[in-house]
């Protein structure tokens, strides 16, 4: 069943989303919730902190004037795109004035403003993304877009190559919404026309791919997905890669950085000239790689010391990459999680005061210390350590 309105959507309750309806004149149907926020309320996934859109038939300049004269902070966060930013007290809105396509290079599109919801509707990219909401939660849906959403098909709006033309990042996004709203199913004229644009997707930013891939890697279930966009080398996978992803996903893992550390160490730094991913995310990938190998050899303790929480989706990572039975996992998973992790209660200033200089002699007395304290799992107190030492 489709609903015809939304009634129990939260964010569409709230006092201050209300407000920013009646002063756009939402009353009157001028202005109206679109995109994400209608999709995943129709099918009740909608997420607590998810963007509200709204789309409007005011210029940009009237959104403005009409927000800052109810009290309403705006910022023109798009305002070349007809774009911007109202927020009311801990509510923040993006409001877009209506458009129409006039010309586009796959990147870059050049439009004008205008007041028709259905030509609105027509420039978007998927039917389940070309929703809109009245105020009052009436449901407005030019293209089947519901219907769509409730049978989980992902479908371009009018003819899918096209679509994918105005903008071939569409190519990564039509895979991404088969795997969070499609149940890893492919329209099949959209999975053809995304396999006939493979090849000529080079214009599109690194960051706009890895904005896109990232959100893919949190999803519940993608390993089907990156298995077809491997096989249109949209995206490469390791041999053996596909397998491993598939029972991480049985275990319920759904890390986007142990996904990252399944697709592969050794492609790391590849991926993240790719992807233009940040240091952090690439160290915290490495991080759980190597917990998942010390994990995978039987050092738990030396996973728990070097990688603390990280060793728990090492876990996750060793287990698919082996296939771990039940037992064997948690085992693993109890050794783990009682060890009481602490850092080394000694340091070069207690080997001083014992009369050690410092130098390679410290270096390699620390060293056993370290791996006594792991060892001991983490047991030995300051003078049991020494004791080893200075004995």
């Amino acid at each position: 069943m489709i609903p015809e309105r939304l009634t129990a959507a939260e964010w569409l309750a709230r006092p201050e989303v209300q407000t920013i309806f009646a002063v756009l004149e939402g009353d009157a149907g001028r202005t109206r919730a679109v995109g994400g926020i209608v999709r995943d309320s129709l099918i009740g996934a909608s997420r607590d902190g998810a963007d509200i859109d709204m789309a409007t038939e005011l210029l940009p300049v009237a959104v403005m004037q009409k927000a800052k004269a109810a009290g309403i902070a705006t910022y023109p966060t798009g305002i070349e795109h007809g774009t911007v930013t109202l927020r009311l007290g801990a509510t923040s809105v993006e409001v877009t004035t209506l458009r129409q396509d006039v010309r586009t290079d796959g990147r870059h599109a050049e439009v004008v403003f205008g007041s028709d919801w259905a030509a609105d509707a027509a420039r978007r990219d998927f039917t389940i993304n070309a929703l809109y909401c009245h105020a009052d939660g009436r449901l407005y849906d030019p293209l089947g877009g519901a219907g769509d959403l409730i049978n989980g098909r992902v479908r371009f709006i009018g003819e899918a190559a096209r679509r994918i033309a105005e903008d071939g990042l569409r190519v990564f996004r039509f895979f991404r919404f088969s795997a969070s709203h499609g149940g890893e199913q492919f329209d099949a004229e959209g999975l053809a026309a995304c396999q006939d644009a493979a090849d000529d997707l080079d214009h599109i930013s690194r960051e706009r791919i890895g904005s896109e891939m990232m959100r893919m890697l949190g999803l519940p279930r993608i390993a089907r997905t990156l298995g077809v966009m491997d096989q249109f080398g949209l995206v490469r996978i390791a041999p053996g890669a596909g397998e491993a992803l598939l029972r991480y996903e049985a275990l319920g893992g759904a890390s986007p950085m142990a996904r990252l550390a399944l697709l592969g160490r050794e492609s790391l730094e590849t991926r993240q000239a790719d992807w233009r991913l940040s240091n952090g995310a690439v160290s915290h990938a490495q991080n759980i790689a190597d917990a998942a190998a010390m994990l995978r050899a039987g050092d738990v303790g030396w996973a728990a010391y070097r990688f603390g929480e990280d060793a728990v989706e090492g876990l996750a990572v060793a287990a698919a990459e082996e296939g771990w039975s039940r037992d064997r996992l948690a085992e693993t998973a109890r050794d783990l999680g009682r060890l009481p992790v602490a850092p080394l209660p000694v340091n070069g200033s207690d080997l001083v005061a014992r009369g050690m200089k410092a130098g390679p002699e410290m270096g390699a007395a620390l060293a056993i210390l370290e791996r006594a304290w792991v060892e001991s799992g983490f047991l030995l107190d300051k003078d049991a350590l020494l004791d080893r030492i200075f004995h």
